[in-house]
């Protein structure tokens, strides 16, 4: 597979992903018992969504650079400080069941979301570069523009979106703010 087939798979996943965060927001607004059944049933998956959601960016991320050598500016290098951790450490917190895990992980999050919307916006908006990424590989490039739309710093805003999202909705009740 070529660099594009590969974007056109990880942007129908990441359109997934967002239908299915749509749905969750939905839910959580129009109808809390819905939400609530919902919760119900993703008790005690959530851990594993998000390892997988966190293996499929990292994996992702090393095939852009390693598979298709597109050389990773310093914002996506980044976010992998922020995502890579999350790949190791998730599928075996859910592998031993330990939730303790929830809120470093969800720091990584904050911090890869922080990361990158700052990455899409310069991405977006060139013209809010300051200058701080390198010139010869700026942050601005779209390497790949997966199903038209999905570049990579777009894909790693929805999988730390979903991460954050399987790891908030799988909170027991007794957790609730």
């Amino acid at each position: 597979m070529n660099a594009d087939q590969i974007a056109d798979v990880l942007g129908t996943l990441a359109s997934a992903g967002v239908l299915a965060l749509v749905a969750v927001v939905g839910l959580r607004l129009l109808a809390p018992a819905r939400f609530a059944d919902l919760r119900s049933v993703l008790l005690g998956s959530g851990l594993a969504l998000a390892a997988v959601v966190a293996m499929v960016a990292m994996l992702g991320s090393l095939w852009f650079s390693e598979g298709a050598h597109f050389p990773p500016c310093r914002l996506c290098w980044f976010q992998r400080i922020a995502m890579y951790p999350l790949a190791v450490l998730l599928p075996v917190a859910a592998w031993r069941d330990d939730r303790s895990i929830r809120p470093y992980a969800l720091i990584l999050v904050g911090l890869g979301l922080a990361v990158s919307t700052w990455h899409n916006l310069i991405e977006t908006f060139p013209s809010l570069d300051t200058g701080a990424c390198d010139t010869t590989n700026p942050c601005t490039v779209r390497w790949v523009e997966g199903l038209g739309f999905w570049t990579i710093p777009r894909l790693a805003f929805v999988a730390f979106c979903l991460i954050a999202a399987a790891l908030l909705i799988d909170r027991p009740p007794e957790e609730e703010p």
